[in-house]
């Protein structure tokens, strides 16, 4: 069986952190992961949760029956820069205690670093990794990586080597299909690359997403030409051209038992009617 978990990114604006839980279960949810936000953990920032945050999200837990399953912190922990590295690493040892105090086991994340300093960067994200092993091992929590645009590593097949490269088991994948046609330079043969690392998968972030490949290059235009940058969509299933179909039918042949995350980005005004869509879409796929 799947956990089906709202990214909860479009509350964001309009309400609390825990008032998110409360909005999950009118929707239908059992599960939420947490995103970045201000209040929490925000990107590549030392977390602000204290210890009245803590017992908020805990009691909105227990009185909304919706969990938060998963954690999406986001810090560069794979700088070219030493006393950066060494502050993100300071980040993530306090979001492993939030994690532990709010009885969340698995979290997700991404690379981040530089694509223009991949080889450094790597380094760099290798010396993290071991530097953190015995926290996340301390905590029982495990780990699960995507690789991201504009991350140091962009790609499915190098993202995977490098997970499988650790040689730890407690870190495993993570595929997101809104980057699908940046996992494979716009191929999106999800099949192959779902099947690839059936072995290690533990989470699927599902949302669509255009082919920024696709015909002469210009589904998107971005000026100027040329600009170091990367564009993509965390858009509802079938507004984008992720082959959802496939995506699905392979998970189903890989056994695939870990946690959907339903992360629709940046339609706040419809969040509930897409939310809704998009649950009903997953649970008529797996049963759940």
């Amino acid at each position: 069986m799947v956990d089906i978990a709202l990214d909860p990114n479009m509350y964001y604006a309009s309400m609390s952190t825990a008032q998110t839980l409360f909005k999950a279960a009118e929707l239908g949810f059992d599960y939420v992961e947490l995103s970045p936000n201000t209040e929490f953990h925000f990107w590549h920032r030392y977390p602000k949760a204290d210890d009245d945050f803590v017992a908020g999200l805990n009691k909105a837990q227990k009185d909304s029956g919706v969990t938060v399953r998963t954690l999406n912190p986001v810090f560069n922990w794979s700088s070219t820069d030493e006393q950066e590295r060494a502050a993100q690493v300071r980040n993530w040892r306090r979001l492993l205690e939030l994690a532990d105090q709010i009885n969340v086991r698995e979290i997700v994340s991404e690379f981040s670093g530089n694509p223009n300093t991949p080889v450094r960067c790597e380094e760099q994200w290798y010396k993290s990794i071991f530097e953190l092993a015995p926290d996340f091992e301390k905590y029982g929590i495990t780990l699960s990586m995507e690789a991201h645009p504009y991350d140091f590593v962009e790609r499915h097949d190098d993202a995977y080597s490098i997970v499988r490269g650790t040689n730890l088991d407690w870190i495993g994948y993570e595929f997101c299909c809104p980057h699908t046609f940046h996992l494979d330079d716009g191929v999106g043969d999800v099949e192959r690359m779902i099947t690839s690392c059936a072995p290690k998968l533990r989470e699927v972030h599902v949302a669509d997403t255009l082919n920024h490949r696709a015909n002469d290059g210009n589904r998107y235009i971005v000026n100027p030409p040329g600009v170091d940058a990367r564009v993509h969509q965390h858009s509802e299933i079938g507004k984008g051209e992720v082959p959802f179909d496939k995506v699905f039918e392979t998970l189903r042949a890989v056994d695939f038992d870990g946690v959907l995350s339903l992360c629709v980005f940046g339609f706040h005004e419809h969040a509930d009617e897409i939310n809704r869509r998009m649950l009903e879409r997953v649970r008529s796929e797996f049963g759940a």
